[in-house]
């Protein structure tokens, strides 16, 4: 029977060797195509950052990026089709403030996000702008406020669909500032935009780049950006924290990988994805987005996930918001 010192030496040689395994795996990493799935439709926000961290990755990596389109479930099918992926590396996931608002919103998942996926990188922050009709009474925050509640019942928020972060960033704002108003779900931010345009809604929180040209053209007024700072692409704009303090309720997204994908492999795809936001033709586009880049370590990512997961509970408790 070997002694216990053979058994000691043979467990280091079994360690070192799956070390030394694990950096080779790292280096040769990708050797063949990856996939992005994406829980929306093409087009969209979470579309259209997974082409261009895909086509960035594909240029370093020098293999084909692949996006899938799995929409559904509020991006719960994508999501649980990576959970569920060989945990290689080789699929993805573009998750976001979605996830972090389903874990609680969703009481029967067949998965936790948290749990069961690996954070890889962040990579984009979208600011929601909170916009009324041009014609509208109010033409700053503290002014909407003041109107809100000297006209109960008379104020509706339009959003993309109930439960969505859009949803909740007015959810958040009447409790932070005791303004009424009655939220009207709809099937994607294109129909709330028009019926904002026509005055069947007085409010909306969405992503910036479909309001966007409409606040340029003067048929919308942005009153506010919901992110910490102010917008490049609105630059006179304020924050809604400009004048509710503590508010702050914008989008984001970046990768994730199944839980188990080898460190070494998360940390090749971080570095390259973070070498990308240095590239000035990659932040380009992603400013014409009026996107800014999560830059940062996988850990930061993760840390970033938890705290929304937190957040949005609370939100989605306090308001017991159901999904439609």
């Amino acid at each position: 029977m070997p002694t216990r010192r053979q058994i000691l030496i043979l467990a280091a040689g079994s360690t070192a060797l799956a070390s030394v395994a694990g950096i080779t795996r790292a280096q040769t990493y990708p050797t063949r195509p990856l996939r992005i799935l994406v829980g929306f439709v093409a087009g969209g926000n979470f579309d259209i950052v997974a082409r261009l961290i895909g086509q960035w990755l594909s240029e370093q990596f020098h293999q084909p990026v692949i996006i899938e389109n799995r929409p559904g479930a509020s991006s719960n099918l994508a999501t649980e089709a990576v959970v569920r992926a060989p945990a290689d590396g080789y699929t993805l996931l573009l998750g976001g403030a979605v996830n972090a608002v389903n874990a609680t919103l969703y009481e029967n998942l067949g998965f936790n996000f948290i749990r069961d996926l690996a954070p890889v990188a962040g990579a984009v922050r979208f600011p929601n702008v909170m916009t009324v009709n041009a014609s509208f009474p109010a033409r700053t925050v503290p002014e909407f406020i003041a109107y809100a509640k000297a006209n109960p019942g008379k104020i509706n928020q339009g959003s993309s669909g109930n439960g969505t972060t859009q949803h909740l960033a007015g959810v958040l704002f009447k409790t932070m500032t005791g303004a009424d108003f009655l939220h009207i779900p709809y099937k994607g931010a294109a129909q709330a935009i028009t019926d904002l345009l026509n005055g069947e809604v007085q409010v909306l929180f969405e992503p910036l780049p479909p309001s966007i040209q409409h606040i340029r053209s003067g048929k919308l007024r942005a009153l506010a950006v919901t992110t910490a700072a102010r917008s490049e692409a609105l630059p006179d704009v304020p924050t809604v924290a400009e004048f509710v303090a503590g508010y702050e309720a914008s989008g984001w997204n970046g990768l994730c990988a199944p839980r188990n994908t080898p460190g070494e492999i998360v940390g090749r795809l971080n570095s390259a994805i973070n070498a990308g936001f240095a590239d000035p033709k990659l932040k380009a586009r992603l400013a014409d987005l009026g996107a800014t880049p999560l830059a940062g370590s996988a850990a930061d990512f993760g840390k970033l996930i938890a705290e929304e997961t937190e957040k949005w509970g609370k939100v989605i408790r306090a308001g017991n918001i159901k999904p439609s």
